[in-house]
């Protein structure tokens, strides 16, 4: 588990642990065409911080897909974030959006889909630096559910619930 904390941290979740479960992840397929989803973001604590909407449009072109994420909260703020998505070899693939600092790093295993990156989260008055480890399962009927670890100094500062579904 050693080695596995350090490449994927340690939630526990071990990516691998998926690659021959059923349905199988495709990130081709899932994130194209329009998908609705609803979130929360709970504190280290567990309590409920944020609540929110996302209406998602997702395009392809080759190896190379734009998602489109539009995110209304439930205390009427909004936000827009715009993925650019490459496919690269052995079920790896590489993202980009303006508010992530470098690339995400993703990869499928199975019915899992797992994603790494950092991004300037806004609290108040003050910006963090945060590292986020993004684990997507595939599930019947054009859903799949994502959980999310926020992370500060390799500790857990917040965690996201988010369910998404094929329109």
């Amino acid at each position: 588990m050693g080695i596995l904390c350090t490449l994927f941290g340690c939630n526990g979740i071990e990516p691998a642990k998926y690659v021959d479960q059923q349905p199988k992840a495709d990130i081709k397929e899932f994130f194209n065409g329009p998908i609705k989803a609803w979130g929360l973001i709970q504190d280290r604590s567990g309590n409920v911080i944020s609540r929110f909407d996302v209406d998602m449009i997702g395009k392809w072109q080759g190896d190379v897909g734009t998602l489109e994420e539009d995110f209304t909260y439930y205390d009427g703020s909004t936000q827009k974030r715009i993925w650019t998505i490459k496919e690269l070899e052995g079920d790896k693939y590489e993202g980009t959006a303006g508010d992530i600092i470098g690339k995400a790093d993703g990869e499928v295993n199975g019915s899992m889909i797992y994603w790494k990156y950092e991004m300037d989260v806004p609290v108040d008055d003050k910006t963090y630096r945060l590292k986020f480890d993004d684990y997507m399962w595939q599930m019947n009927d054009g859903v799949v559910i994502n959980r999310s670890y926020f992370k500060k100094f390799g500790f857990t500062v917040a965690e996201l619930t988010l369910i998404m579904q094929k329109q």
